[in-house]
């Protein structure tokens, strides 16, 4: 009799609930061309202004000045114009080949409250900006777009962002598309400074960001570690190319793909130690961001976070990370199985390639808005672990509820609209009873960023 039932579920699956694709009267968006975005203002002022945040109650604003005995401060208080606190930072730059970048500058601030809108004002002159920090307690809503770019689909992608409220980006690599060509940064810097100065954003790298050239810049990263950088000391880790950061609930790790992460190296250890470090009382909800995606059924970059996958899923698996979100492929695709759903009430897993209710949920989510364009091949019969699969530009929304339960929306751009394409509902591994068991059998180590 089970037999028969199971039948009869793989039936209607591969009939009824196999893996979606667009509707068939959806027009699949051209490419567009590179958006420009020129300073207009003195080169005393504050351009290319982004936040992120940096231990807990602290944000860290960057910016940059083309004069450079610009100070390094930022007022910043409740009430528009009105600045009861400043905080002094540092500056950098760097060099590449005949470029020269302008003065960029770090500060930190805080101790902020939560859930506050604060006003601020960078290097003592200038326009004034304003953020709102994340809540204290759920729920806390995260945007998640990958290979972002600077196109006209980036600015797109960006509006529709802008025109629903939000706490944290996440972007899991591919930010400028420089590739060597170093203003591309500082245009890149002013797209997004409409909304990075208003949220904070955490990025990792992707392989647009490495810029290595053999002999005179072998070790790469040169501008995205001056211009981005995370909060990596403060987790521990020795590179600003992975790093871990907790708000709201939710412990936050930030992998390299294109640094060194086979078993013994920096980042392996790191990754030992930083997994031993979770509370799953104070943090219930794990979430992973890499670059190159470890299931992937696109045709675009097949087998390039394979070698990743092998070095470092069992030990995601064995800590019960909730969701991994990668870029890299410019699509969307989802890896879970509605047959297994079905049969356990839960929307299931991936572990080994293969359905595990205690394992991660896999989410691509390469599709900002990048020059390259979209992936359109995928491989052919769907593999049984994917479940929604589009060659479309778009962003995702993760909205954690409560300790239990989430709320996963991925938006379609088309055109002027941002179309709702999946709605999900995902139950986090803690409060799965199997799963939650094996979870409280670890011990963990307190140690608050």
């Amino acid at each position: 009799m089970p037999s028969l039932i199971l039948l009869i579920l793989s039936a209607v699956v591969t009939l009824f609930l196999r893996p979606h694709h667009a509707s068939p009267d959806f027009i699949r968006q051209p490419p567009r061309p590179i958006v420009n975005t020129p300073h207009d203002l003195p080169e005393s002022y504050s351009q290319q202004v982004h936040l992120s945040l940096v231990g807990k109650n602290y944000m860290k604003v960057s910016w940059v000045t083309e004069e450079s005995n610009v100070p390094s401060i930022v007022d910043y208080g409740k009430i528009a114009g009105k600045y009861d606190s400043s905080a002094t930072g540092e500056t950098t730059s760097y060099r590449y080949f005949l470029y020269t970048s302008g003065e960029i500058h770090h500060v930190k601030i805080g101790p902020l409250d939560p859930a506050t809108t604060y006003y601020y004002r960078c290097g003592g002159s200038g326009p004034e900006f304003n953020f709102k920090t994340p809540p204290a307690t759920f729920p806390i809503e995260f945007v998640v777009v990958g290979d972002l770019g600077q196109t006209e689909w980036t600015r797109s992608t960006l509006d529709h962002i802008n025109a629903s409220n939000y706490d944290v980006l996440l972007l899991p690599g591919d930010l400028s598309y420089a590739d060597l060509l170093q203003p591309l940064w500082d245009s890149f810097g002013r797209l997004v400074e409409p909304y990075a100065s208003k949220r904070p954003w955490m990025v990792t790298e992707g392989n647009h960001e490495q810029e290595k050239l053999p002999i005179i810049y072998p070790e790469g990263f040169i501008a995205y570690n001056a211009r981005w950088p995370m909060p990596y000391e403060e987790s521990g880790s020795k590179s600003n190319l992975y790093y871990s950061f907790d708000t709201v609930g939710t412990h936050i790790i930030m992998l390299g793909s294109y640094t060194d992460f086979s078993i013994g190296s920096d980042q392996y250890k790191w990754l030992v130690s930083d997994l031993a470090k979770i509370d799953r009382s104070i943090t219930p909800w794990v979430l992973v961001l890499v670059h190159a995606p470890w299931y992937n059924s696109n045709k675009a970059h097949q087998g390039e976070g394979e070698s990743m996958r092998i070095a470092m899923e069992e030990l995601l698996y064995n800590s019960h990370v909730d969701m991994i979100f990668a870029g890299h492929v410019h699509a969307y695709e989802r890896f879970v199985s509605l047959l297994i759903s079905i049969i356990l009430l839960l929307k299931t897993r991936v572990y080994e390639n293969d359905i595990d209710p205690c394992g991660p949920t896999y989410i691509t989510i390469g599709d900002g808005g990048n020059r390259e364009g979209l992936a359109m091949k995928y491989k052919e019969p769907s593999p049984s672990i994917s479940l929604y699969r589009e060659a479309s530009f778009g962003h995702g929304r993760l909205r954690i509820m409560n300790e239990t339960h989430a709320r996963w929306l991925w938006h379609r751009n088309n055109d002027s609209t941002s179309v709702v394409a999946e709605d999900v509902w995902f139950e986090s591994l803690i409060s799965s009873h199997s799963c939650s068991q094996k979870i409280k059998e670890k011990v963990p180590q307190h140690d608050e960023l």
